[in-house]
């Protein structure tokens, strides 16, 4: 993240914030993981949920103790969460 220019990031970010795509979560058929940090103030659980419920069979996981980088804040929680969602993927 250090090396990444900061103007780049801020057009992204922006970009991504001035689009509403919601509409196209229904149409989604790939196994679908949300993993959401608890307390996350950037995205609240409100969205998590809104998430898990507009695609179609979607599993939401929240891991304690983390806000919008869980990656980085539960990184052991976060690894497993991903894990245990793709190694029965692996046996389809």
């Amino acid at each position: 993240m250090a090396d990444f220019d900061p103007v780049g990031y801020r057009l992204m970010a922006r970009d991504i914030a001035d689009r509403d795509t919601r509409d196209l979560l229904p149409n989604i058929r790939a196994p679908t993981l949300p993993v959401w940090g608890e307390e996350d103030e950037r995205a609240p659980l409100t969205v998590a949920r809104q998430f898990h419920e507009a695609v179609p069979g979607a599993r939401l996981v929240t891991i304690p103790g983390a806000g919008h980088a869980s990656y980085l804040e539960q990184p052991s929680l976060f690894n497993a969460a991903v894990r245990d969602f793709c190694l029965p993927l692996e046996a389809e």
